[in-house]
């Protein structure tokens, strides 16, 4: 690498169209991290820059760029320069202390324009009159053909002549696009992860750098915005190695024009630069196809077909009538003619479908850690390069360590698996690594903001005095939760009124009714059915004072041995009084979770029930 610049600058720059996706986060990841390591590695000022390109007025919107540094701020990955926010927690992140800004593309068309003026000038770009018909009837000419359409520059604009006529034209008014008139000479992109990527003579055709609308298109805002705001280094995902022979023709072409910041500058009249180039590898599912929110559509799309196949009566027309969506739109969506995700995330709740989560707020509703999602996509497709004591790969660590260590030099070439698996096992790691306080205070946060209502209904174990089924309550979940979402699902019990416990008629069957085994099965049943030894358990825990899980589990083996009964004849039908299933966290803990008065409570309702007394 040559000379280290200062500042060296990074920047993310995000289109506001939906949620931030897992690998838009990776490469805000990658960018602030290598920004950070070398402002440590050289002593410079190394920074991070957010701009949001929203010139797509269609699809943008104000509400997707405020999510979009949501999630950036909740994973940790803070920005030096770009759009203000204050975070839930009063933190500011952002400004625009290098009086750069403003960083919304949409606020920077007259900056676009005065530089589009400036190439057409030059005969670097030119106003293009053709409709759309026009251009759909020559694309159809050359499919026909069997040919690969290729814009033609017309006959009247030559390569560096400023076509007056033309522009004439397009001041007064008629429809037109700009095109950047590509030179006929090879675009050579020095790659830092690639290596040399040289694109062909004639191999990219003139393409629009202002659309109808009078909007920019991404290529030409990029180029004049990574100059303008200082960017020296463009790290991104491969799939925009195809678009970066345009923006090297472009720099290339691109004079600054005099305004008060190049002129305060000394830079008024030099050529734009070609920033430090990095393509990082694409992130794939574990079947070796795209991670994309179209994978959401694919699951709810099986989903609803093998819902019908099952169900002859389950027509698009019902379905719509049961997610309230036209028939239309369910018999598009079912032949692959859309796949919005906003059809898929309606469809998903009426028919059970777990939709694979692919955007950062997909993740945070799941309940995964952010620590363990910049931890864990950290690695898809760069590694640490250093070893544990045991010979294995470093692959635990936190941002700390990642602004400390990370390279690009040690950044991989070919694609990136995601591993759902190994995401779920960090993440379980993470939360059993926390104190029982920590894990509470993360956990009801979560519940807080997804799911209020069980949120609300946990309020009473936050009191002191409730503090020993506070701790049997997270002791109860650690251990079962990959998720913080998980949490709540193995102690349904303890969120409803003692009163208000339905029971599972298999489990009454078998627990209560059933006959109690003896410990020695050579020994004949004793005749005693759960009811009974229910009932004899119940004047036991009445007497018990300590509560506490390990009491509650030490008591139960010795009541079984007093009475000579196997353990599951005594652990179950207490369960099933408590819970009203036979699926549970260990008796002992949802004794200490429901207390004395619950739990004798519970047994009392479910023997007045179960034996009508």
């Amino acid at each position: 690498m040559s000379a280290i610049p200062s500042p060296l600058i990074t920047r993310f720059a995000p289109s506001p169209t939906g949620h931030l996706h897992i690998g838009g986060a990776r490469s805000a990841l990658f960018c602030w991290a290598f920004a950070k390591s070398m402002a440590r590695v050289h002593n410079i000022d190394g920074r991070f820059m957010i701009r949001i390109e929203d010139t797509d007025q269609a699809r943008s919107s104000e509400e997707s760029a405020r999510g979009i540094l949501d999630d950036l701020a909740w994973l940790g990955i803070c920005w030096d320069d770009g759009p203000s926010l204050t975070t839930t927690h009063g933190q500011t992140i952002g400004g625009d202390s290098r009086k750069v800004g403003p960083y919304f593309q949409a606020q920077r068309v007259a900056i676009y324009n005065a530089y589009l003026e400036h190439l057409v000038r030059l005969g670097r770009a030119y106003p293009a009159f053709e409709t759309t018909e026009e251009l759909d009837a020559k694309r159809k000419a050359a499919t026909a053909a069997k040919q690969t359409y290729k814009y033609a520059r017309p006959e009247d604009v030559k390569f560096g002549e400023f076509n007056q006529a033309r522009w004439a034209r397009a001041q007064a008014g008629e429809r037109h696009v700009i095109r950047f008139a590509m030179p006929d000479t090879a675009i050579v992109v020095h790659d830092q992860i690639l290596g040399d990527v040289t694109s062909a003579a004639g191999e990219v055709d003139d393409f629009v750098i202002r659309k109808a609308d009078g909007f920019p298109t991404y290529h030409f805002a990029v180029v004049i915005d990574d100059e303008l705001m200082g960017v020296t280094h463009v790290m991104r995902a491969q799939e925009h190695l195809s678009n970066t022979p345009k923006h090297v023709a472009m720099q290339q072409a691109l004079t600054r024009l005099v305004d008060d910041r190049s002129a305060a500058s000394g830079s008024n009249g030099t050529s734009f630069r070609t920033p430090a180039y990095g393509h990082m590898p694409l992130i794939f599912n574990a079947d070796g196809t795209k991670m994309s929110k179209r994978d959401k559509a694919k699951a709810a799309r099986k989903a609803l077909k093998d819902a019908m196949a099952k169900d002859k009566a389950l027509t698009a027309a019902a379905i719509g009538t049961r997610v309230n969506l036209p028939e239309k739109t369910i018999t598009d969506f079912l032949a692959a003619e859309t796949d919005a995700v906003e059809i898929a995330e309606t469809v998903a709740p009426h028919f059970n479908v777990l939709l694979p989560e692919i955007e950062i707020w997909d993740f945070r509703r799941s309940g995964y850690l952010p620590e363990v999602i910049t931890n864990f996509i950290a690695l898809l497709g760069w590694s640490t390069g250093m070893k544990q004591a045991d010979g294995k790969d470093v692959e635990k660590f936190d941002m700390a360590f990642l602004a400390q260590h990370f390279s690009i030099d040690r950044i991989g070439k070919t694609s990136a698996k995601f591993d759902r698996v190994k995401l779920a096992s960090f993440n379980a790691d993470a939360i059993q690594a926390m104190t029982d306080e920590q894990f509470w205070t993360r956990w009801t946060a979560w519940l807080t903001e997804f799911t209020p209502d069980v949120a609300e209904k946990l309020k009473s174990f936050a009191h002191a005095d409730r503090q020993p089924a506070r701790h049997a309550l997270v002791q109860a979940i650690k251990p079962r939760a990959k998720t913080l979402s998980e949490g709540h699902r193995s102690i349904g019990f303890a969120l409803i009124a003692d009163d208000a416990v339905t029971f599972d008629p298999a489990a009454v069957d078998k627990a209560l009714r059933g006959v109690a085994q003896p410990a020695d099965k050579a020994m004949p049943p004793s005749g005693k059915t759960g009811v009974d030894v229910l009932r004899a358990l119940r004047t036991v825990l009445a007497a018990q004072t300590d509560y506490s899980p390990a009491a509650i589990d030490g008591l139960i083996p010795g009541f079984a041995t007093e009475h000579k009964l196997a353990m599951g004849s005594v652990a179950q039908p207490l369960r099933v009084a408590l819970t009203g299933s036979t699926v549970s966290p260990g008796v002992g803990h949802c004794c200490a979770i429901l207390g004395k008065a619950g739990t004798l409570a519970r047994i009392d309702r479910c023997l007045s029930i179960h034996t009508g007394n």
